[in-house]
Parts: C-alpha cells; structure tokens; sequence
C-alpha cells in the first residue's frame, strides 16, 4: 500500500517554538490533505498523548510520537538537531550522542533521522553526520532551498556513501509547504515497523519543490521574530 507521509512536524505543544496550530488541528489538516501517516517532532519534547493517537486513528491517519533533540557531544555545548521517531517519553532525556547510542540499543523499534545536516546554523550536524552515521536510519532531504541555493546535495552525497535512505520532509512549522515536500511510502502495512523497514529498502519516492526567494526570505524573518519573542516572553 502506497502511504502519503510527513516525517518531521511541528505544532504548538512545542516548548522552543511559537506556532499557530495544535497537534490535532495538524492531524486535521493532513487529514485534508490525504496523508497516511504523521510524525509528530516537537523540540525537545515528545508531546504526543493518546488522545491525539485515538484522534488520528480515527481520522485513518497512522501518528508515529516522535521528537527532535539536541544531541550534544560530551563536554560540548553545540546542539545538533535529530530526529527519533516511534520513541516513548524516556526519549525527553535523551541529550548527548552516547544518550543516543543507549537509547537506540534499548528501543530497537525506533528509526532515526539526520535533519537538515548540512544547513547553515549551528543546530547542524555537519561533519557529526558521518562521525555518528552509524546512528542513522535515513538523512533528511530539507525543503528548504531554492534552484540556486540549496545545502542537501552534500546530505545526499552521505547518503549514498553510507547506504541510507535521503528522504524528504516539509519541517512543518506552519502549513505553506505541506503538500510540496512529501514522501510516499509502498509498505505492506500500516504500521512502524513495516513502515520503516519499506524506508530503508529504499521503496519510496520523493516530492520536493524549490522554493522561491521571497518564501526563504520570509521564512528567515518570521523564525527570527519567533525566536526573540520566545525569549521575551519566557525571560
């Protein structure tokens, strides 16, 4: 079965960031659009309940609780962005690459992505990508780039060194690009495990669009006034 999937998805109940939408509107939404499957990646926190899974359920969607952390090296205060999807709430204290490694050996049903490695800021994991590869089950495809920029060619490059899946996500943070960076996954169930194991022998396939100058410009703005407002308001 062909399953329409968003890997990397913010909402509100995010604690770093400021966004419009609840997890549950989100579920409404990519109910309107026709997905099968929504991961749920807040910051540093695994927000979702099983309300919202009962919810999803209903809406014929498959909601995987996930989180993106930020893996520290020991000893270092750089924070590198990952994605750990199909975690429980143990995955909240999961903050450095040897927390990681445990974490993977002790929930084998997990499934790991690299996000946006190569991307400006020091929430990339850059050089760690392959340093750390070996904790990798797939590298992010970013939408974020337009035809004369774009940093996920070098991701890709890795990907194919290593063998892992490059698969494409939108980062939702709100809903403009939802529906134009996507993967469609043939799986033979509508379930994690068979949905990642369709991943990582590569039956999938890609939509991803460049965006235009004004939607990276705007993109810019708008997380740079979400950042300092966030500050504002928590100090």
């Amino acid at each position: 079965m062909k399953l329409k999937a968003n890997l990397h998805f913010h909402s509100r109940e995010d604690p770093c960031d400021i966004i419009s939408y609840s997890l549950f509107e989100g579920i409404n939404k990519a109910k309107e659009l026709g997905f099968d499957v929504l991961a749920s990646t807040c910051h540093t926190k695994n927000i979702v309940t099983a309300e919202h899974k009962k919810y999803a359920e209903e809406k014929g969607i498959l909601l995987i609780p996930g989180i993106e952390i930020n893996a520290r090296e020991t000893g270092s205060k750089r924070k590198n962005h990952v994605l750990i999807l199909n975690c429980d709430e143990s995955a909240n204290d999961v903050h450095t690459f040897d927390d990681l490694t445990q974490y993977k050996k002790e929930h084998p049903e997990i499934f790991i992505i690299a996000a946006h490695p190569y991307f400006y800021g020091n929430f990339s994991l850059a050089e760690r990508l392959e340093k750390y590869i070996d904790l990798f089950d797939a590298v992010e495809l970013s939408w974020f780039y337009t035809r004369w920029f774009n940093r996920n060619p070098r991701g890709e490059r890795v990907a194919q060194k290593y063998h892992k899946p490059f698969i494409t996500t939108s980062d939702t943070h709100f809903f403009n690009f939802i529906d134009t960076n996507f993967a469609t996954i043939e799986s033979t169930e509508k379930t994690p495990a068979a949905f990642f194991k369709a991943i990582q022998n590569g039956d999938f396939q890609n939509t991803t669009s460049p965006r235009s100058l004004h939607d990276i410009f705007i993109t810019f703005a708008f997380h740079e006034i979400i950042t300092i407002v966030k500050k504002y308001v928590t100090k």
